[in-house]
Parts: structure tokens; C-alpha cells; sequence
């Protein structure tokens, strides 16, 4: 394990300056995100052609042999390679990897994002974010995130590719891959059972978090609810997810801002598909 540090913090600005006169304008111009903001009139700062060139130093430094990154590296890795002969050392070998689309459908999954299944997840949430991709997806997690024998993979690609099959069959078997992988098969059965409780027959979860608040009176509103209990971050997201239809208590929708909530005898709160909190006053 190596810190780019070492080297890019000792450089000075004469040795960023030479560095910089080893690239070209028009080769940065190559690179199709920059090209394209360059043919709609949008702006490119000067820091993100140092990036690749930074980049670029950490194969000098190191004399890299092979660098392994995601297909939207390309240009950088090859910037790489053309450094490395400009200070004399042999070009690495570069190696793409097909990028894995997040949770969204969208963009490439990113914790920034918040479209991620996270490694050192529980097993309800990784079954529960997985049952979440769209059903294009399917193959390529089975493809790309999980350890399934390739000689299985055709099998699947024709089952999806078949009229009759509910993806969400075998998006289920997806999702329970994938726990196990990273927890156990009995993990993932019960992530299924619980998933049923929640999805398919509207059950709470057997375990739910429990939240003591302040409420005069046993009583509190259901903006100030929310947001004590952490189940939203912000008033305002609170009354976003109200406007959205998205909040219950004891499986009754909350569709009023200032809704006074009796929570005296305890209640159940939910926002969304997956927030649960059993509140009692403290």
C-alpha cells in the first residue's frame, strides 16, 4: 500500500510545469467527456487536465507493470503509459473492467451517489437494495458481482430473455447470492422472509429500532417525530416524505404536516419502504 504523496507532495511547481509540457492540449481533447464539453461551449478547469498527469506520475513512481482500472479510465490509463516513456520507463500494461451500474439504473454505483450496495451490509439491506435494481440490470450483477460459475450465466441470460419469467424471480435469487457471499445461506433466507414481510405482505420487520422521545403530554408533532427519531434528516425531507405519501403510523398514512401524534402507548412508525422506529415517549 502506497500514499501518491510520496511523490506528487514533493513535486514543485517547476516539476508540475514540466510535467505538464509533456501533454498536449489537443491529446487532453481526446478524451470524449472533455471533448464533448468542448464542442457545447461548456467549461473545462485546468485542475482536470492535471488530474490524468497526477495520475499519470503514481505509474512513474511506482514503475507499474500493469494497471487494472474501470472501462471510464481508459484515457487516463493510457495518459499513463504515454508518461512513463516520456521519464524512461517502460509502459504498463493497461486493463478495463465494464463498469457496474448502481442501484439507480443510471450512473455507475458510488457511495456519493447513495445508489450502492455496500460490502459490510446486513443482510436485510443488501437483499432489500437488490430487489430495488431494474430488471435490465439482473444479468449483468450476476455477471459482474457475484461468484457464480460462468458456465451458468447462459442459462440465465435465456431465462430473462424468455416472455414468461418474472424477473423478479430471479432477482430474488440475485439478492440472495449476494447476501450469501458476504454473509451465509441462513442469512439469506431470512433476509428473503423478512423482505416478504415488508414488500409483499406489508408486515413490519421483527426487529425494529426503538426511540424514547421528549413528548409533553405524550403527544408530539409529526415533523418534530421524524426528524428525533432519525428517521429523516431534516424537517424539511420530513415534510417532503408527508407530502409524498411516503409516512404511517401504526399502518395509518400521515398526510398532514402538522398532525399531533399520540405516542403514549408506543407506535410504529414508518417512512418510506424500508425506515421503521417503534417510538414511546422517554
Amino acid at each position: 500500500m502506497l500514499y501518491n504523496s510520496e511523490w506528487l507532495g514533493t513535486m514543485t511547481f517547476a516539476d508540475v510545469t514540466a510535467l505538464a509540457s509533456k501533454y498536449t492540449v489537443a491529446r487532453m481533447l481526446e478524451r470524449d467527456d472533455f471533448e464533448r464539453r468542448y464542442k457545447a461551449g461548456e467549461p473545462i478547469s485546468m485542475h482536470e487536465f492535471l488530474y490524468p498527469l497526477a495520475q499519470a506520475m503514481d505509474s512513474v513512481a511506482i514503475r507499474s507493470d500493469v494497471e487494472l482500472g474501470g472501462t471510464d479510465q481508459k484515457f487516463n490509463l493510457l495518459v499513463g503509459r504515454d508518461i512513463q516513456r516520456e521519464y524512461g520507463v517502460d509502459p504498463q500494461v493497461a486493463i478495463t473492467m465494464p463498469i457496474l451500474v448502481g442501484t439507480d439504473g443510471v450512473e455507475k454505483m458510488s457511495k456519493s451517489l447513495d445508489n450502492f450496495i455496500g460490502l459490510n451490509e446486513s443482510p436485510r439491506d443488501i437483499f432489500g437494495k437488490t430487489m430495488r435494481i431494474p430488471d435490465p440490470l439482473i444479468y449483468d450483477y450476476f455477471l459482474l458481482a457475484t461468484d457464480i460459475p460462468a458456465g451458468e450465466l447462459p442459462a440465465i441470460k435465456r431465462e430473462l430473455g424468455d416472455p414468461a419469467t418474472n424477473p423478479s424471480t430471479v432477482k430474488r435469487r440475485l439478492a440472495a447470492r449476494l447476501v450469501m457471499l458476504y454473509h451465509s445461506a441462513a442469512d439469506a433466507a431470512s433476509a428473503e422472509d423478512e423482505f416478504n414481510r415488508m414488500f409483499r405482505e406489508k408486515e413490519s420487520p421483527e426487529e425494529i429500532q426503538e426511540a424514547a422521545l421528549t413528548a409533553p403530554g405524550g403527544h408530539i408533532g409529526i415533523i418534530q417525530l421524524l426528524v428525533d427519531a432519525t428517521l429523516v434528516p431534516s424537517k424539511n425531507e420530513a415534510r417532503r416524505m408527508i407530502g409524498q405519501g411516503a409516512v404511517s403510523v401504526d399502518g395509518v398514512r400521515i398526510t398532514d404536516q402538522n398532525a399531533s401524534i399520540d405516542i403514549t402507548a408506543g407506535v410504529v412508525v414508518r417512512v418510506g419502504k424500508r425506515g421503521f422506529r417503534r417510538v414511546r415517549p422517554a
